[in-house]
């Protein structure tokens, strides 16, 4: 900034001392200075862009890194406490806005420290065109302020839209193939137009301000530079200032224009990052469930019983042990409870389960549910996951999960890579490869929620077959209502309102309870619906 200052004084020394009194080597000497100058400020604008460029990124990559550490910590609590539409316009759009912002502080500094050094010049020229020069910069430079409040209230709102529409964005595309076959992906697109066009209305509003800010920061001053220019041409004209102070006095107010449009700017940038930092510190804020007791002990010696007081379910080691109960939810939560992803009064052998490392948990309780995530990779990495393993034990804990014709459909076997969600894979393969993956793992306790519910029966009764021998001597829990399923189970939990109500065989429950019998025959029925 205060290397833009000096070509004008330059300028007005070679039209003073070499112009003016015909002096050649000195017009000669100042010409070269000037050339030198500007070979200078273009080095020092090349590094100042560089600093910048430096900055944002390294601000960006920081926020990120904060941000995922943030989502790891939250783990499977993350789906229920903000929308996927919302985290995607928080680790893109506000780190972006936010990381613009951060360069304001090197121009506003070398603008503030320009403006003085200006003031200093035009002091030695005239002192009015030095008063009507530093009144008038700052005037400029405020003038756009009470637009400022109206943008950040107008931002708040267009961002709040924003998220919600790139919530429903990837919502309809994750569940495109579901929603084509319902017949409602016209249904959704018309909603998703809708709030197109209510969220571009709202950009036209924050357009509508933005644009007067960016008239007014060029506007202004160029007004500003022709009253100035008309000031010190008249005075030029009085002698009361030389030709080549003339010439500098508009080389500095040209000068001038820049700063201020650096702070008008950098107002503007705040007042839309001061929106995108409360978004993103209110999902740094939220808070984190499975958090660890101030005891942290080691996992308890087998056999443990693993209880959940509000349902009153006790799964014992060692046995495979089924929830039924009509409403899914029910199962769900407790399974969240027992796994610890959500706060719980759970105990594990004599601690409680939030007494217990989280790393221990997480080795030695496992929860598979259908809508954990399938990373991109070929089908070997998706099945082991972090426990790599032969191909021998990868396919092993494919039969499990009866998913060998998975691998019998892919082009290159083992090799064949699985999309992102295993969006090149059928509802009932992404459900086999996530048993699979859960199997292949090993827990000591295998917490899983329906794992069946998206296969026909005979694959159905094979996957349960076969789960219950391969967790033999292990811990496994499974919900579900399929009789398939329950008849494997050495103790089934009868649930009612998500409460335990019964406990026993299939057998027992079915000849003792008639809420049971009833719920497995609601659910023989929608087995030999599939």
């Amino acid at each position: 900034m205060v290397g833009l200052a000096v070509p004008p004084y330059l300028i007005a020394r070679a039209i003073d001392d070499g112009l003016t009194h015909g002096d050649s080597t000195a017009l000669v000497l100042w010409v070269a200075a000037l050339l030198g100058m500007a070979v200078v400020n273009a080095v020092m604008g090349t590094a100042r862009h560089r600093a910048m460029t430096r900055i944002r990124m390294a601000a960006s990559f920081q926020m990120v890194r904060a941000i995922l550490k943030q989502e790891t910590r939250l783990g499977a609590a993350l789906a229920r406490r903000v929308s996927s539409g919302e985290v995607v316009a928080v680790g893109v759009a506000d780190v972006q806005t936010i990381a613009q912002s951060l360069t304001v502080t090197g121009p506003g500094i070398g603008a503030v420290v320009a403006y003085i050094v200006v003031a200093f010049l035009l002091l030695s020229i005239s002192w009015v065109l030095a008063l009507v020069i530093l009144a008038g910069v700052p005037l400029l430079a405020f003038a756009v302020g009470p637009l400022l409040r109206p943008l950040e209230r107008l931002s708040s709102g267009y961002r709040e839209q924003q998220g919600a529409l790139t919530g429903g964005l990837v919502d309809m595309m994750t569940g495109l193939r579901v929603l084509s076959g319902l017949g409602g992906k016209e249904a959704f697109l018309d909603r998703y137009r809708r709030g197109s066009n209510a969220l571009r209305e709202k950009g036209y509003e924050v357009g509508g301000v933005t644009s007067w800010i960016g008239a007014l920061a060029f506007g202004l001053p160029a007004i500003f530079l022709a009253v100035v220019t008309w000031l010190s041409v008249r005075m030029a004209a009085t002698h009361t200032i030389t030709t080549g102070d003339l010439v500098a006095v508009t080389g500095y107010v040209a000068m001038l224009v820049v700063p201020v449009a650096s702070f008008i700017e950098g107002g503007t940038d705040i007042a839309r990052a001061l929106v995108s930092a409360r978004r993103v510190i209110g999902f740094l804020n939220l808070p984190v469930d499975h958090v660890d007791g101030d005891d942290v002990v080691g996992a308890p010696a087998a056999p443990a019983v693993l209880r959940d007081p509000v349902s009153g379910v006790e799964v014992h080691e060692g046995r495979f042990t089924a929830l039924a109960g009509a409403r899914p939810a029910d199962g769900a939560e407790i399974v969240d409870r027992l796994g610890r992803f959500a706060q719980s009064e759970a105990t594990w052998g004599d601690v409680r389960l939030n007494q217990v490392g989280l790393t221990a948990v997480r080795d030695a309780i496992l929860v598979a549910d259908n809508d954990a995530d399938i990373f991109s990779g070929s089908l070997r990495e998706v099945v082991a996951g972090r426990h790599p393993g032969s191909d021998d034990q990868i396919r092993e804990a494919l039969t499990v999960a009866v998913a060998n014709d998975v691998v019998d459909a892919l082009p290159d076997g083992l090799d064949s890579v699985v999309m992102s969600n295993g969006r090149n894979l059928s509802g009932g393969q992404r459900q086999r490869l996530r048993l699979a993956r859960a199997v292949h793992a090993a827990p000591r306790v295998l917490l899983a929620c329906e794992p069946t519910s998206a296969v026909d029966v005979h694959t159905e009764a094979a996957m349960a077959t076969r789960l219950r021998a391969a967790r033999a001597g292990l811990t496994t829990v499974v919900t579900t209502t399929s009789p398939l399923v329950l008849c494997q189970a050495d103790v089934v939990v009868y649930l009612v309102d998500g409460r335990s109500a019964a406990v026993g065989s299939h057998q027992f429950l079915l000849d003792t309870e008639p809420g049971y019998r009833a719920l497995v025959a609601r659910g023989a029925v929608t087995e030999w619906a599939r």
